[in-house]
């Protein structure tokens, strides 16, 4: 049976937490700490709340002082790396969150902890609260961070103040106006990390949900400074492009004249949960010269209320010769994932080409 992600937090992780903490805080008991940490409750906790349980139980090992408490953290990261422990453990986000917990009213205090921290677990979340709080003077400081030495740290800088970070609280005055960020993206669209690289493009599609316009100008700007920058802002279009937005098709020089859609079928028009909807089509390019053609399908998911939400999912993307035809057979699995509930009844199926959708089918979802 595969193991649970709260269980990242278990007897040997906090032996291994305790071992170091006792190098760190002076007159640290170990004793005391694990079986702070064990209550009734524990094992009733998610992970998110035993996150935060292992939060509020340090905070009762550590200084009321917070600056102070700041550096035993620092010297317990220091100690955990001796140990050989590896950064970017999923299990110490906790060390982020007491900076958020504890430090929202120390501004330099905690800029400069999570500034040290994120080199060793991605304060990305943490340190949202502190852009909502301080605004322009947080992200001065991430512009700052743009240019710093570690890839980690400028990482932070364009993943911490993306407008709509997943299962991250939304900037609201981000989302209305990101003309701040674009320095800090603008920093970082050659940084030779790809983990930078793809925290701007991420940063870029969620500023194109918003403000089309402002990705368009970007990239307009950036088109042709390199390979890297390319892909950077290819992937940051990715919405403007599943949404088939005219200037953006434009500017990749996908246009659907000439190209056909042919002998589009669904091979199993009623399928039940846990199965694959299987259909199949043909594309030819009749254009006497060759045609960057991007395929997509959409999925007209049935929703609750008896209407249907859209989701676009790419097939590829490539040049196709004059006179090509191509045969595709393609499956979409309708398996339950955590993030999607499936209705029973009538869902559709459309294929979309560079942008225009074609023709739509209807299909049956049953128990």
């Amino acid at each position: 049976m595969a193991s649970l992600l709260k269980d990242l937090y278990s007897p040997a992780f906090y032996d291994r937490l305790s071992n170091a903490l006792a190098v760190s805080i002076p007159k640290f008991d170990k004793e005391k700490f694990i079986k702070a940490i064990f209550i009734p409750e524990f094992e009733a906790k998610e992970l998110k709340e035993r996150m935060r349980h292992t939060t509020e139980v340090l905070h009762c090992f550590l200084p009321q002082d917070y600056p102070q408490s700041i550096e035993l953290i620092k010297k317990t990261i220091t100690q955990l790396r001796a140990q050989g422990i590896g950064e970017d453990g999923l299990a110490y986000m906790f060390l982020p969150d007491y900076i958020e917990t504890y430090g929202i009213n120390d501004f330099e205090n905690s800029v400069e902890a999570l500034e040290f921290v994120t080199q060793f677990i991605s304060c990305e979340f943490a340190v949202r609260p502190f852009i909502l709080r301080y605004g322009n003077q947080m992200i001065l400081r991430m512009q700052q961070w743009s240019l710093h030495e570690s890839h980690k740290v400028r990482r932070l800088a364009s993943e911490g103040s993306r407008p709509r970070l997943p299962w991250a609280m939304g900037i609201p005055f981000l989302k209305k106006d990101p003309v701040s960020i674009l320095p800090i993206l603008e920093n970082l669209k050659t940084d030779p990390s790809e983990y930078v690289r793809r925290s701007v493009a991420n940063s870029l599609n969620d500023i194109a949900k918003d403000h089309p316009e402002v990705v368009l100008n970007v990239v307009k700007k950036w088109s042709g400074l390199s390979s890297d920058t390319d892909a950077i802002i290819k992937h940051g279009s990715r919405t403007l492009l599943k949404q088939g937005h005219t200037a953006i098709l434009k500017h990749y020089g996908l246009d659907d004249k000439g190209i056909l859609l042919r002998d589009f079928k669904i091979l199993n028009p009623t399928i039940k949960i846990g199965e694959s909807l299987e259909f199949s089509f043909s594309i030819t390019n009749e254009n006497p010269t060759g045609q960057k053609v991007r395929l997509e399908y959409a999925i007209y998911y049935k929703k609750q209320n008896g209407q249907n939400t859209k989701k676009v999912y790419k097939i590829s993307e490539r040049l196709y010769p004059p006179g090509a035809a191509v045969r595709v057979i393609r499956k979409q699995k309708f398996v339950l994932i955590t993030t999607r509930k499936f209705h029973l009844g009538d869902h559709q199926l459309s294929m979309i080409i560079n942008g225009a959708e074609k023709e739509r089918l209807h299909f049956e979802l049953t128990a």
